[in-house]
């Protein structure tokens, strides 16, 4: 089920709360809102609300003999990916960066926040269908840029089914399957990125695929490799 708010401060919140409060939500179900006015990215950034736009949450529960919780982000940008492109054939420039951006070209398309509560994920995501916002690190796109953008709830449909058949199949068959996916629709392996890691220390390189696990493997301009469990991840 898909239920949509005229406006609220954060579907991820508002979930959140339901779940905090003991109330039924769920799994499968979304909260999309036309507007948003609280909406929140990673590391504590605003999310742009503009009409028009993707903006909602739902939730996983998990259980014991999962892949871990937080590869639910590769999980999440993969039906991203799917979902765009089943309903923009067209467009050939969508790739994924590491963990969960989709980019159009060099210009971030969306955005994915996980917040865990006891033994539920409430995942959230936010698509720049008609408009995006002029962010001060970095590119970003709408899909009205590159021909008409899909009618929001007709993507909201289309993501909710995507995401259920991804959901299922990281619980029957673990991550080797998504990581194959992730890496097929990711930027091109030698792609010049930087990372800012959670010390606040700064590593270059090139992108160089996932590891089984869901980590980024960075090459080094020594030849070696470095595995990047967590940072923000730029384009160089």
């Amino acid at each position: 089920m898909i239920r949509t708010v005229p406006e609220t401060g954060s579907t991820n919140a508002d979930l959140l709360h339901a779940l905090r409060a003991g109330e039924p939500v769920a799994e499968g179900d979304w909260l999309v809102a036309d507007r948003q006015s609280a909406g929140r990215g990673r590391h504590g950034r605003g999310w742009y609300d503009g009409y028009g736009n993707f903006m909602g949450s739902t939730i996983v529960r998990i259980h014991p003999g999962q892949p871990p919780a937080h590869t639910l982000s590769l999980l999440t940008a993969v039906a991203l990916f799917d979902t765009i492109h089943t309903l923009v054939p067209a467009l050939h420039r969508l790739v994924l960066k590491w963990p969960n951006d989709l980019l159009i070209g060099d210009a971030k398309l969306s955005g994915i926040l996980l917040e865990a509560e006891r033994d539920a994920v409430v995942v959230g995501v936010g698509v720049n269908l008609v408009s995006a916002p002029q962010l001060p690190d970095r590119k970003s796109a709408a899909l009205t840029e590159f021909g008409p953008a899909p009618n929001r709830d007709a993507f909201a449909e289309s993501l909710a089914a995507h995401f259920a058949t991804e959901l299922e199949r990281w619980r029957t068959y673990g991550l080797e399957p998504l990581v194959r996916s992730w890496n097929a629709a990711s930027m091109p392996s030698g792609t010049p990125i930087s990372v800012h890691e959670p010390d606040g220390g700064r590593v270059s390189g090139k992108f160089d695929g996932l590891e089984p696990d869901g980590s980024m493997r960075l090459r080094l301009a020594d030849g070696s490799t470095r595995v990047i469990h967590a940072g923000d991840v730029m384009l160089a």
